[in-house]
C-alpha cells in the first residue's frame, strides 16, 4: 500500500469518526485491484445510520468527497459500507 492508498483509507476513516459515537469500532479493510481499489467501512451496528444517512445522502458525500480526493491522484475508488 503506497501512500496515496493509505490517505484515502485515512480520509474515510476521519470522515466516519466523525459521524459515528463509537469509533473504536471503525474498521476499513482496502482491497486493491487493477484498476479500482475497494474500500471496506465496517461501523458498530447502532452507528450504521448515522454513516449511511437518509436515503443514502450521507453515504453519496462521502463517497463524493473520495472520489474528488482519488480523482486528484488519477486513481478510483469504491466505498462500500458494509453492514453486519
Amino acid at each position: 500500500m503506497d501512500d496515496a492508498d493509505l490517505s484515502m483509507t485515512e480520509l474515510v476513516k476521519y470522515i466516519a469518526g466523525a459521524l459515528v459515537d463509537e469509533t473504536t469500532r471503525i474498521d476499513i479493510n482496502e482491497i486493491q485491484g487493477n484498476q479500482t481499489n475497494i474500500i471496506e467501512l465496517k461501523v458498530a451496528k447502532e452507528d450504521i445510520g448515522k454513516v449511511i444517512g437518509r436515503q443514502g445522502r450521507t453515504a453519496d458525500a462521502i463517497r463524493t468527497i473520495l472520489n474528488c480526493a482519488a480523482a486528484k491522484l488519477s486513481k478510483r475508488y469504491i466505498l462500500q459500507i458494509i453492514d453486519e
